[in-house]
């Protein structure tokens, strides 16, 4: 398993407001029953490396439907090897040094 972080920022629009474009991301991920968070500056998903790619590039593609012109998307991805992470291991790992 591997965590991907995606952050889009659809560019073009009438609006500086993004909330529309990330609500329709976030149904869609909730729509494929796979493991996301919402933060304030992205998204995290976890899965399997291919699956995670071929969510990046729907999710690219949504605010291109809801009308923006142009989209920038960055994607940072965490795959581990030597054991299975999960959403939540490492603000975990974090809480129990800070106990």
């Amino acid at each position: 398993m591997a965590l991907l972080q995606i952050t889009v920022v659809p560019l073009g629009t009438a609006t500086t407001s993004v909330g529309d474009h990330v609500a329709a991301m976030q149904r869609m991920l909730a729509a494929e029953e796979i493991p996301f968070r919402l933060h304030d500056m992205g998204t995290i998903i976890e899965g399997e490396i291919p699956r995670l790619l071929e969510l990046a590039a729907r999710l690219h593609e949504i605010p291109f439907a809801g009308g923006a012109q142009r989209v920038m998307t960055q994607i940072v991805i965490d795959d581990r090897r030597d054991r299975r992470i999960a959403l939540g291991d490492k603000q975990a790992a974090v809480r129990r040094r800070l106990a």
